[in-house]
């Protein structure tokens, strides 16, 4: 007798937190934060999350692996509460690198898409940065709000420009005097 197995589907727990910016759609599997995302951008972090890991079994579950609890603090004014969250962003190695440099950006502070690019190794290629940017699946953990265009300007923001503009203004308040840090 031969026995297939059938593949299983990763589950995921998602619970709904409502915030100054909008319901936060919050994703986890059973070791981190998978997506992040904004009610009514259900569909983009639907096909992100098909991308990169199938069909998923999606489930409720109250404060997954304590990520609402974490974003409740974060809208508090506790901003560092996040700092730690566990993600599985499940990019290319290139993507991953950007996200990472993203979560080096010192609360309250903004790079340019040319200053992360230049951290990331990339030389000037922000274009690649930008887009590297658009596909993040975990809004503000992997902070993509924090970068902007060469000129300042609040550009590009999968969750909206008002969001990206109330998020900084949030980081600001309670980020407390700016550090000397600069990117290389």
């Amino acid at each position: 007798m031969v026995v297939q197995s059938v593949p299983t589907r990763m589950r995921l727990a998602y619970d709904v937190l409502p915030s100054p910016v909008g319901d936060v759609l919050i994703l986890c599997n059973e070791r981190a934060l998978c997506s992040l995302d904004y009610r009514g951008y259900d569909e983009r972090m639907h096909a992100l999350l098909r991308k990169r890991f199938g069909e998923c079994e999606i489930v409720e579950e109250r404060d997954p692996l304590g990520m609402t609890s974490m974003m409740r603090a974060y809208f508090d004014g506790n901003i560092r509460a996040i700092d730690d969250a566990v993600v599985e962003t499940g990019g290319t190695p290139y993507q991953e690198r950007v996200w990472a440099a993203l979560r080096v950006i010192p609360h309250g502070q903004t790079w340019t898409y040319g200053q992360l690019a230049a951290r990331v190794g990339g030389g000037t290629v922000a274009r690649a940065v930008g887009h590297a940017n658009s596909l993040n699946p975990v809004a503000i953990v992997v902070p993509c709000h924090r970068v902007i265009g060469a000129d300042a300007s609040l550009t590009g923001y999968a969750g909206g420009l008002e969001r990206k503009q109330w998020l900084l203004e949030h980081e600001r308040t309670y980020a407390g005097p700016p550090s000397l840090f600069t990117p290389r």
